[in-house]
């Protein structure tokens, strides 16, 4: 019998990326794309009031504070369900969103939704998703979130997360794209691709990760000069720089957590979206199975 490679089983430092979070200047707008569109839940116990709104999609959130639109310079994969339920309920909404940038496309093996206020979400379709992918198997969450970096920025960028952040990095080349490829945890990626057109504008939007390895990380960031918002049991860092010159490759902030963090593997609510008052199904109300 061969020998297992147990390295296959290795996974960094990274854990889980918990949310993504960008600004929006209308509450009942975003209710109609993200909750009634995607047919995700609003968290019923945090952020409940009117001016911020943090969205449960498995495991992980898209936090939806008010303020002037933010948009991410990239795009963010998401499971969500079946094509067909998912653009049932993008139509439902339509005359809802009609006069914002919300629109939809359909590929082989996605549908390509953007929000009111032109964020792009790739909403992976699993009758089509390849079995190799680090989340074939999830059934709801968020799957990766790929920003485009400028060309010749992927090489730094993977060496600025294995030496400072201790996480498994990956450079490929997909789809006449240098990438590089950050795992988080066993389902989730965070992906560089260049891009001859990516701007390099920032309006403060940002994604959360939870670490395993807090302090060592956090002592190799601020050697540098890069951390800041320093509380219990998190910081935050923005500057993306090659590890071998400092140069700055890219600007995104992250929250870092630690393990230790009181918000850590809190369970969400995931609502059934196929449920309704005229079809309802006894026991059918929560979302099962998911990531």
């Amino acid at each position: 019998m061969q020998r297992p490679d147990y390295a296959q089983d290795d996974v960094g430092n990274l854990v889980l990326l918990e949310h993504v979070n960008v600004t929006v200047p209308d509450q009942r707008l975003a209710t109609a794309f993200y909750v009634s569109g995607l047919g995700l839940t609003r968290d019923p116990y945090l952020m409940t009031g009117v001016t911020n709104m943090w969205i449960n999609i498995g495991r992980s959130q898209i936090h939806l504070p008010e303020g002037d639109p933010q948009r991410l310079r990239g795009h963010v994969g998401l499971v969500v369900g079946k094509r067909q339920s998912l653009v049932a309920r993008l139509r439902a909404v339509q005359p809802v969103l009609d006069g914002t940038a919300f629109g939809w496309a359909e590929r082989d093996d996605r549908l390509e939704v953007t929000c009111p206020w032109g964020n792009r979400y790739a909403c992976l379709d699993p009758d089509a998703r390849d079995a190799g992918a680090p989340w074939s198997d999830i059934d709801l969450g968020i799957a990766f979130v790929q920003l485009d970096v400028p060309v010749g920025s992927a090489a730094p960028i993977a060496g600025f997360y294995r030496e400072l952040l201790d996480a498994s990095v990956e450079l490929r080349d997909r789809e006449g794209s240098r990438q590089a490829v950050i795992a988080i945890g066993t389902h989730q990626q965070l992906i560089y691709a260049e891009t001859p057109a990516a701007s390099v504008e920032y309006d403060g939007h940002h994604i959360q990760i939870y670490v395993s390895n807090f302090s060592e990380s956090y002592t190799r960031l601020a050697a540098r000069g890069l951390t800041y918002g320093e509380e219990l049991h998190q910081y935050r860092f923005a500057d993306i720089v090659d590890p071998a010159n400092g140069a700055r490759c890219f600007r995104l902030e992250h929250e870092v957590r630690s393990l230790r963090h009181p918000l850590y593997a809190r369970p969400l609510v995931n609502r059934n979206p196929e449920q309704s008052n005229r079809t309802y199904r006894m026991g059918a109300d929560a979302r099962n199975g998911v990531f």
